[in-house]
């Protein structure tokens, strides 16, 4: 006969574990809901001056100088600013003057700036270093300083009261060239060098391999180049007399009233300058938000 082992065999029972936490689940713990709280204040912080501007701009003359100040219109909103600054203005010229000048500022400005980059991070020069240390050490140069220099450069030109005038001196931009350098300094080196083991010279290894793997920052700094040219006031408003050559920002500021400070006009001119920006943001906030993560502009 066959024995038969009648040994108890103890079963161990695994401990209940914790619900495994799905993908699209999203933990809300404390720090997180405080710095949800603090993004919402600072983005009601940020709103509520552009909403007391739309209804400013949105009041007739006499709601928007009364006192005390209300969100309110005693007398009903109206479009009677906006009216008067299109019936005043040359909206439609000055609008296609700070498109064309912006478009090609940035044009202009991603050549060289892309050039000089690519140059700082591969190329071994003499006086390398040297030239570099200028182009970062121009970044903290105000751009005041240079107002009346570059004025009298282009009168020496003749290019006052010219697109040229008015494009040119602001194609240069240093910061911008220390962005793509860094960006230009992670890509890997040996994709240029099996490209020029195929017989590829300097100038195709950075159009065709540098330029297509910086896709991403090359929109970035894009996008703040030609943000940079539209709101620019200063240096248009000196350079440029001419109303029929002035940019949207200057020109705008040319529809004045004689009665003294207009304050629903002067908001609906405002709104007016920088819808166009809004409506470019709205379109491409992807693409600012990862630039700005990209270049380090987030704080990163």
């Amino acid at each position: 006969m066959t024995a038969v082992d009648t040994t108890e065999t103890t079963v161990e029972v695994p401990a209940r574990r914790a619900a495994p936490h799905k993908p699209g689940e999203r933990r809300f713990g404390a720090g997180r809901i405080v710095a949800i709280a603090v993004l919402i204040l600072l983005a009601v912080a940020w709103l509520l001056p552009f909403a007391w501007a739309i209804v400013t701009s949105l009041k007739s003359e006499a709601d928007a100088g009364a006192t005390p100040v209300s969100w309110l219109a005693p007398n009903g909103f109206t479009f009677e600013a906006y009216a008067n600054v299109l019936a005043e203005g040359n909206i439609p010229v000055w609008a296609i003057n700070s498109l064309l000048s912006s478009v090609v500022i940035t044009i202009l400005t991603l050549g060289t700036c892309a050039l000089a980059a690519y140059a700082f991070s591969r190329i071994d020069f003499a006086g390398r270093r040297w030239l570099y240390v200028v182009v970062i050490a121009s970044i903290i140069i105000p751009p005041q300083v240079l107002i009346i220099p570059l004025f009298y450069e282009m009168l020496a030109f003749n290019m006052v009261d010219t697109y040229w005038g008015l494009i040119l001196p602001q194609v240069v931009a240093p910061p911008m060239v220390f962005i793509l350098k860094k960006f230009f300094d992670q890509i890997p080196i040996e994709l240029e060098d099996a490209a020029r083991v195929d017989g590829a010279n300097r100038l195709r290894i950075f159009w065709t391999i540098v330029l297509p793997l910086s896709r991403p920052i090359l929109s970035a700094v894009a996008i703040f180049v030609f943000i940079a040219a539209w709101n620019n006031f200063l240096w248009p408003f000196i350079i440029i007399n001419d109303t029929s050559l002035m940019t949207l920002p200057v020109g705008l500021q040319t529809v004045k009233s004689a009665y003294g400070v207009q304050y629903a006009q002067n908001m609906a001119m405002a709104l007016l300058a920088a819808a166009p920006l809004i409506i470019l943001f709205l379109f491409f906030q992807r693409q600012i938000i990862k630039g700005i993560a990209t270049t380090g502009f987030g704080g990163q």
